[in-house]
């Protein structure tokens, strides 16, 4: 898609236009490189990007910085948060991600005749081509700050035919359904014949814990179920609670 140079008025000030925006990531070799957004966004793999910026350690929080195995990528990508993991989390299910990064990008602009930096927490691109930048809100939403750069990140992505989420807090029952399923989501899971069988089990919808009984060791059999319903081959409800009498049904071809 061909780039355009989007504007908006940022904050009561002068217009922030896409065409006045550079981009600054590591290259290949850990060496900072900065270039003009409408270009970049175009030409440079970011997913395969490290964080442009370390993540800092902030003593007394709960979640530290750590790594997320991203059955997406196939290999280990570094978080700086617990939200940004939940995010990553839930980004490594959806079925239009094909590779996933945390901070690979770092915008920037001229405010005000200051330079402004903001460096989306995660990036992700879709299966046609384009990316998606993410920013994570606290319980309170969005700073002032944030709201206000939130507005020359969005209108950057959709210059170049990408997106942008300023997400909250996702409800919390959909978080632990797939954080449950997420750690089932490793290949190794739906190794053996077991998918199949189930696929063909599920064809109508049926509860987990009677297609599990029917087809042999439970053992061996749930694993598999969580792996399916992670990678989307079989399908649940998760905005209610999982449990093993849960309905669950083969996934549309297509759907």
């Amino acid at each position: 898609m061909q780039a355009t140079d989007f504007a908006v008025r940022d904050g009561g000030g002068a217009a922030v236009g896409a065409s006045r925006i550079d981009v600054r990531f590591l290259d290949p070799l850990g060496c900072v490189q900065q270039a003009p957004w409408l270009e970049a966004a175009q030409d440079v793999a970011f997913e395969r990007s490290p964080a442009v910026r370390p993540f800092p350690v902030r003593y007394g929080r709960r979640v530290a910085p750590g790594w997320w195995w991203s059955s997406t990528n196939g290999r280990l990508v570094a978080y700086g948060s617990g939200v940004m993991r939940t995010q990553l989390m839930l980004l490594d299910r959806a079925p239009t991600v094909t590779a996933l990064a945390c901070r690979p990008a770092e915008l920037v602009w001229r405010e005000d005749g200051q330079v402004i930096r903001h460096a989306p927490q995660l990036m992700a691109r879709l299966k046609d081509g384009s990316g998606l930048l993410l920013d994570c809100a606290g319980r309170s939403g969005p700073s002032a700050r944030l709201a206000e750069r939130a507005q020359v990140v969005a209108a950057a992505a959709e210059a170049v035919g990408w997106s942008y989420r300023l997400e909250g807090p996702p409800d919390p029952v959909l978080v632990a359904n797939v954080r449950w399923l997420a750690g089932y989501r490793h290949p190794r899971h739906g190794a053996g014949p077991w998918i199949p069988a189930l696929v063909g089990a599920f064809g109508s919808s049926r509860p987990a814990v009677e297609v599990v009984r029917e087809l042999g060791d439970p053992i061996a059999l749930w694993p598999a179920v969580f792996h399916a319903l992670w990678s989307g081959v079989l399908r649940v409800r998760l905005d209610e609670p999982l449990h093993e009498r849960v309905m669950v049904s083969a996934a549309r071809q297509g759907g």
